[in-house]
């Protein structure tokens, strides 16, 4: 237990991290964009450039290299978290599950029907504000310091767990391009392979990724998102280590001890010491559990470059209101599914079946604290901004989608932290 909770602390504070990065990422983006360096500031994320392989040809402009690239070894990352919390972690059990679950719902529903509600007509972008930006929420959480209830991180984590596996279903589900079947045969045995190794008990890291990176372009070939082939990777990943804990502290005890009887004057390791310490690092790579050595691999490539890229590709926007008022409806469905639909979702859904006798809320946590988390779940931004890019087409209402983020996640930042400092004193 102890364990997970270091391995917890570690992920908040790296998250905390991030999001401080995606913020002056944020801001960097919309100062150049609105510069005079704005028109090369386009032109670089437009370049296009491709890859071939055998009959296989991908031609993407550089963000969507990013977006579909690079976001696939983050959504790889999700897809592990998610597995992690599902095996050990919060989500692992019915009574530390229900509670967050139910708010994870109730904050994706809410939204997604306000978002509706302001356009009925054309309510594809209902998955825009179901999305919270839990590196943002956490960094935050973290900034405040000792006025944060600790118990409100592990809620928030947990809910953000759930709410990603929800982003994941809508991504794979509706924010498709047109289907082209014929792939899927190719994909399946590929994944096949990838769960074959997982039965015979492989631990190396090294198959699942070269496995993986022909999923991921069998998966963009489909015309599903690609960066789905990151979570379908991440679920294969094993989660059992070659030896358990007890043999690795027999083995490393007898190589120390090998060590240390073979210590002499010479100033150089000797064979019997070299030995020794192969062995324990041999030992050491198979105690290690390979879901979590890769995941936390992955975190700081994600939390330090990859989610900071995305940011600096994606967040400079023009400041032009004009855009807002054209596409006033759809900017003003989002603003309100963030700000207001989370809250009431996540509070109203989890007041409710508590009432209801369907769920438990947690001792450590009270229902103030549960509407501030509400309005952290708001901070939609990246991604919001991600589903935006998958949702709409035209630069004119992606530019101004962006601007009604920006303005909800501000919005929704304000508040939370507010309610926060409030329920502290109360």
């Amino acid at each position: 237990m102890i364990k997970q909770l270091i391995t917890l602390e570690k992920f908040i504070n790296k998250e905390a991290l991030s999001g401080i990065l995606l913020f002056i990422a944020t801001v960097a983006a919309v100062i150049v964009a609105n510069s005079t360096w704005g028109q090369d500031y386009y032109d670089l994320w437009h370049t296009p450039l491709g890859i071939n392989l055998g009959e296989l040809s991908i031609s993407m402009t550089l963000t969507y290299w990013i977006d579909d690239g690079l976001m696939a070894l983050f959504f790889l990352m999700v897809g592990l978290e998610i597995k992690r919390e599902m095996t050990i972690g919060e989500l692992s059990s019915v009574s530390k599950a229900s509670f967050p679950i139910v708010a994870a719902i109730g904050g994706m529903l809410i939204p997604a029907l306000v978002y509706v509600a302001f356009n009925p007509d054309n309510p594809f972008g209902f998955g825009i504000p179901m999305a919270t930006d839990i590196a943002f929420a956490l960094g935050i959480l973290m900034l405040l310091g000792t006025r944060v209830n600790p118990a409100l991180k592990l809620f928030l984590v947990a809910l953000a767990v759930v709410d990603d596996l929800g982003a994941v279903l809508v991504v794979a589900t509706v924010y498709t391009s047109e289907i082209h079947s014929e792939y899927f045969l190719h994909a399946g045995i590929i994944y096949a392979l990838i769960w074959a190794l997982n039965f015979k008990g492989v631990t190396k890291l090294l198959p699942y990724l070269i496995l993986g990176i022909a999923l991921w372009i069998y998966i963009h070939a489909i015309g599903i998102h690609a960066t789905i082939a990151g979570v379908l990777l991440a679920f294969a990943i094993p989660i059992k280590s070659m030896i358990d804990e007890r043999n690795f502290i027999k083995e490393s005890k007898n190589d120390i001890d090998e060590f240390e009887k073979h210590i002499d004057d010479i100033p150089m390791l000797n064979h019997h010491q070299i030995h020794s310490l192969e062995s324990i690092a041999y030992n050491y790579d198979k105690v290690q559990n390979p879901l979590v050595r890769l995941e936390h691999q992955l975190h700081g490539l994600s939390a330090f470059f990859i989610m900071p890229l995305f940011a600096f590709s994606n967040a400079g926007v023009l400041i032009d209101f004009s855009t807002v008022s054209a596409n006033l409806m759809i900017v003003l469905g989002v603003v309100f599914g963030l700000v207001i639909g989370k809250p009431i979702g996540i509070f109203g859904f989890t007041y409710l079946a508590t009432k209801l006798n369907i769920i438990k809320k947690p001792d450590n946590i009270s229902w103030n604290e549960v509407i501030a988390v509400g309005f952290l779940g708001g901070i939609g931004f990246t991604m919001s901004i991600f589903i935006t890019h998958l949702a709409f087409l035209d630069e004119e209402i992606i530019a101004a989608v962006k601007l009604g983020v920006f303005a909800a996640s501000f919005i929704a930042a304000v508040i939370g932290v507010l309610l926060i400092l409030r329920a502290k004193k109360v």
